[in-house]
């Protein structure tokens, strides 16, 4: 039962992939602190360790970093829900702590501080919200998940197991340093943007519709294309290609699927076993990929997959030359977000 559980919000880089759902954890890094558990259960503690190991590390900066790293250690519980929305394929993953901290001195992400999570339920991003997304999107690694608790937890679809919303109300987190704040808000504009952009192809078009926009996009690109016919088409759902006619190789065979699950590997072995000489396999979806696809596509110089992350950025990139259809079905205007990221 979950009444009294508190709802916790995780954030992970996305080059960590899909590890922490195959090992059953999350994790936070700050390698340079050693084992977290070894550092006194003070707030006051943690700061010094911070100021001692980090130097550089702005002093705006120095208490947030130490509320999070108390609370990873000492606040979250065994029985606690976690909410990680994952970077690398959009989904929303929500578990249970099975237990307390521990450190794993040669994690390969550089995250090694752990705790072991019970994973109840992965989903969509497009299942929940657009208010319950950008509470999740907050600007430091570790919070409470409050406003939208119950929303979360109603996934795991447990008569009962819904909390209390008082109970998601307590506690504080400190408020994050000026840059810190400013590049959380750019990034939760930049992921509210992916979220409308794919809410509006999955609600205003058919499958059939969406290779149709695929093909129109290909076309802003520069590429002339055809669909193929609804039934009967192997697995291409378009061609496209440099030349008028469609002779002069590279010829480019694109699978397409409207849907944000994920996509496993014999769905992509199906559009690499149509390709001839001189042709290339895309395959675009509003979701992610396997493992086992991914790899594929590393070891397949003719295959390309573009998830759905990458597609919406393809459709920034070439906004302003997509037909005025389009751009009804999905109105975007152009704006500028501070960029941290050079320094």
């Amino acid at each position: 039962m979950m009444e009294n559980a508190a709802v916790w919000g995780l954030h992970m880089g996305g080059h960590v992939g899909d590890r922490p759902i195959e090992g059953n954890y999350v994790a936070i890094g700050w390698r340079a602190l050693g084992d977290l558990r070894t550092i006194p259960a003070d707030r006051e503690a943690f700061k010094t360790a911070l100021r001692l190991h980090l130097p550089d590390l702005k002093e705006g900066a120095v208490p947030v970093n130490a509320g999070t790293l108390y609370r990873f250690v000492h606040e979250m519980r065994a029985g606690d829900v976690v909410v990680y929305p994952s970077k690398h394929d959009r989904m929303i993953n929500i578990g249970r702590f099975t237990g307390e901290a521990s450190y794993l001195a040669d994690d390969p992400d550089e995250y090694p501080n752990r705790r072991a999570v019970e994973w109840l339920g992965h989903f969509p991003r497009t299942e929940f919200s657009q208010s319950a997304l950008n509470e999740i999107g907050s600007a430091v690694t570790i919070f409470r998940v409050r406003s939208h608790a119950v929303e979360f937890l109603a996934k795991l679809a447990a008569p009962g197991d819904a909390p209390d919303p008082a109970t998601t109300a307590e506690a504080t987190d400190e408020t994050a340093d000026d840059d810190t704040a400013t590049q959380a808000v750019a990034q939760q504009a930049e992921g509210t943007t992916s979220d409308f952009v794919i809410r509006r192809i999955m609600t205003g078009m058919t499958g059939h519709e969406f290779e149709h926009f695929v093909a129109h996009v290909l076309e802003c690109m520069g590429y002339t294309t055809r669909v193929t016919a609804k039934s009967g088409d192997g697995g291409v759902d378009v061609i496209a290609h440099m030349d008028a006619l469609g002779f002069q190789p590279p010829i480019v065979k694109v699978q397409c699927k409207r849907k944000t699950e994920q996509t496993p590997r014999p769905e992509v072995d199906q559009l690499l076993g149509t390709l001839g000489e001189g042709e290339y396999g895309l395959y675009v979806n509003l979701g992610s990929y396997a493992r086992g696809a991914i790899e594929l596509e590393r070891n397949r110089a003719k295959l390309r997959l573009i998830d759905g992350e990458q597609f919406v950025e393809m459709l920034l990139e070439n906004y302003n030359k997509l037909s005025p259809r389009y751009r009804s079905l999905i109105p975007l205007k152009q704006i500028y977000v501070p960029d941290l990221s050079t320094g």
